[in-house]
């Protein structure tokens, strides 16, 4: 079984990987957290914080538009978004991995992929300020001034949670 997995998270790296290069020129509109979290809601929590750290690890330190390793805070803090979101999916399994979705479940759905996108970009935005120590005050203006294109990923992922979610959970089962 184990070896089932580990093939299976394999795929899901891949597909996360891929799937954030190819949509890499459109801003603020990814798969790859929805791709982590189906890993986790398919697999479990570990499996799916796996494929999450490794997926961005591979996307973001091999990124031509800009690797990730040339700032160590913020690539781990993108290793850590991607965990936790893999791992949320592992955390819901019992709740959402059904063939069926009524609107509650939709709801939810929605409401996770807006938070665990909100987690993500929190932690990403708040990266440079921490490191080079410019306090609260660069904290909340890191904040304040990336707000638009947070709230396009987040209303963006909550809209792509509630599609993806359910049309490829049905397939899974």
């Amino acid at each position: 079984m184990e070896q089932n997995n580990l093939v299976r998270a394999s795929i899901f790296c891949a597909l996360a990987v891929g799937m954030g290069f190819s949509l890499m020129l459109v801003p603020n509109v990814e798969l790859i957290t929805v791709i982590v979290f189906l890993s986790g809601l398919t697999l479990s929590t570990g499996w799916g914080a796996l494929v999450g750290i490794t997926a961005i690890f591979i996307y973001s330190g091999l990124n031509p538009m800009g690797s990730g390793l040339s700032f160590p805070p913020l690539f781990i803090m993108q290793i850590l978004g991607m965990a936790i979101t893999g791992a949320v999916g592992g955390f819901v399994r019992p709740v959402l991995f059904k063939k069926e979705f009524n609107v509650a479940a939709l709801i939810i759905l929605a409401l996770l992929g807006f938070t665990l996108t909100l987690i993500y970009d929190v932690f990403t935005l708040i990266s440079y300020p921490i490191s080079a120590g410019l306090g609260m005050t660069g904290v909340m203006a890191a904040l304040v001034k990336g707000l638009g294109f947070t709230i396009l990923h987040e209303i963006s992922n909550a809209v792509v949670f509630v599609v993806a979610v359910p049309a490829v959970v049905k397939y899974l089962k």
